[in-house]
């Protein structure tokens, strides 16, 4: 029976042709789907109908998220991803698979200082439903390895890692400089090359203190604008009301002496 539906099934044969490197990940979709059923075998005697038809829903499981799984080469767990970002600045990891998960899963997100891919170095931070794990303002405290995990029915499916370097400030602002003198040097009419961007883009925000700073001064410089006019119209109108109360004394003054 496993051979008829799963060794010589044309379409789960088809599915099971994926690219060098996701075979590891094709072993646990495959283990998932056929050991619960393979356990309960030994333990417990069903007719014949009630595993035809176990089966089957197990390959087209499997047909199903074979499918989604790349067809060439790449990175796949447990290989790691790297991400390099400027302190303060906000970097985002996803939690996702190019093959569809089952509506039920749950995601663990777990931390590691050192960059490894061993189980007992992680620490757990959140678990549920949120595919997206963002710290918003990098230090380099948050430097390490980041592990997604997700699961289905309390079976893990898939395991994530990224490897996040934390480049202080005062590095950033050293290698700026030097690549300003560096230029300097360069002859006239000679440009550096442009570097090619990191494949892992971020997004350059400033820190929520210099945000604070700046908006404090902008308002600063409204009120203080918007009382020197206060001031200037207020002591003009004055001044013309001072002139206007004078001007019958002046006149009085002005016959009086002639």
């Amino acid at each position: 029976m496993l051979d008829r539906i799963f060794n010589n099934n044309q379409k789960v044969t088809e599915a099971a042709k994926v690219g060098r490197g996701y075979d590891s990940a094709l072993k646990e979709i495959m283990m998932a789907e056929i050991m619960p059923i393979v356990e309960e075998f030994d333990q417990t005697k069903n007719n014949d109908t009630e595993y035809e038809d176990r089966l089957q829903a197990a390959a087209d499981r499997f047909i199903t998220i074979a499918s989604g799984l790349p067809r060439a080469s790449g990175c796949f767990p447990p290989c790691v991803q790297e991400i390099t970002v400027e302190e303060n600045n906000r970097t985002q990891m996803w939690c996702e698979v190019p093959f569809i998960l089952p509506s039920d899963v749950q995601i663990a997100w777990r931390y590691t200082e050192v960059k490894t891919v061993l189980m007992d170095r992680f620490k757990e931070v959140t678990v549920g439903v949120d595919k997206l794990y963002s710290i918003p303002s990098a230090r380099p405290e948050h430097s390490g390895t980041y592990q997604c995990e997700i699961f289905s029915q309390e079976r893990s499916l898939v395991r994530i890692y990224y490897h996040l370097s934390v480049t202080p400030r005062a590095v950033v602002g050293h290698v700026k400089l030097q690549d300003v003198f560096n230029q300097a040097l360069l002859p006239a009419g000679h440009f550096p090359l442009t570097l090619p961007q990191p494949p892992f883009v971020l997004l350059q925000l400033p820190s929520p203190d210099l945000l604070t700073v700046c908006l404090t001064s902008l308002l600063l410089l409204l009120f203080l604008t918007l009382g020197l006019l206060y001031y200037k119209t207020n002591n003009k109108k004055n001044d013309n009301e001072t002139d206007q109360e004078c001007e019958p004394h002046r006149k009085r003054y002005i016959l009086h002496t002639t």
